[in-house]
């Protein structure tokens, strides 16, 4: 009897599993990434976005699609308070996407992304907690901004504007 159990219990096992779709983003269309300037933020964002777009299977070296972009980081110092005890510094990232047609010689999406985060900042230059903050969320900001424009990859069509 507990073999009879365990072998229906297998089957419809195998009958679930048989009716699952795997909905895999996957497609046909694959980028390339060009070079990207900005020395470590340059080479930071060119990595994140080859990593993404080959955990997804996006990417291929020899496409003739092509991501260009380009990576800025400013700071702006800003008071929260009256009694200006409270220094804080906000550091906003700018991305901007071309995806290019290299047959056809044609721009396919065109885009800019921005995030902006601020930190507490102290009074002295000298600190290693300025610097590593910095550090910090010019890197969280760069991987968030990835994410996104791999989402929005998925709604891109392959027609040229």
């Amino acid at each position: 009897m507990f073999k009879i159990k365990l072998l229906i219990l297998l089957l419809n096992s195998f009958f679930l599993l048989s009716c699952v779709n795997n909905n895999n983003h996957s497609s046909d269309i694959k980028y390339s990434v060009s070079y990207i300037a900005g020395e470590y933020d340059g080479l930071m964002l060119k990595n994140l976005m080859t990593t993404y777009l080959k955990s997804f299977g996006k990417y291929d070296r020899n496409s003739n699609l092509e991501i260009q972009s380009y990576i800025s980081h400013s700071s702006d110092l800003f008071i929260t308070n009256i009694d200006n005890t409270s220094d804080r510094e906000k550091i906003t990232t700018n991305l901007s996407i071309t995806i290019l047609d290299k047959n056809s010689n044609c721009t396919i999406y065109n885009n800019k992304f921005s995030i902006s985060q601020f930190y507490i900042f102290a009074t002295s230059d000298k600190f290693l907690s300025n610097q590593n903050a910095f550090k910090k969320i010019k890197k969280d900001n760069t991987e968030y901004l990835v994410k996104q424009l791999i989402n929005k990859l998925f709604e891109v069509n392959k027609t040229c504007h």
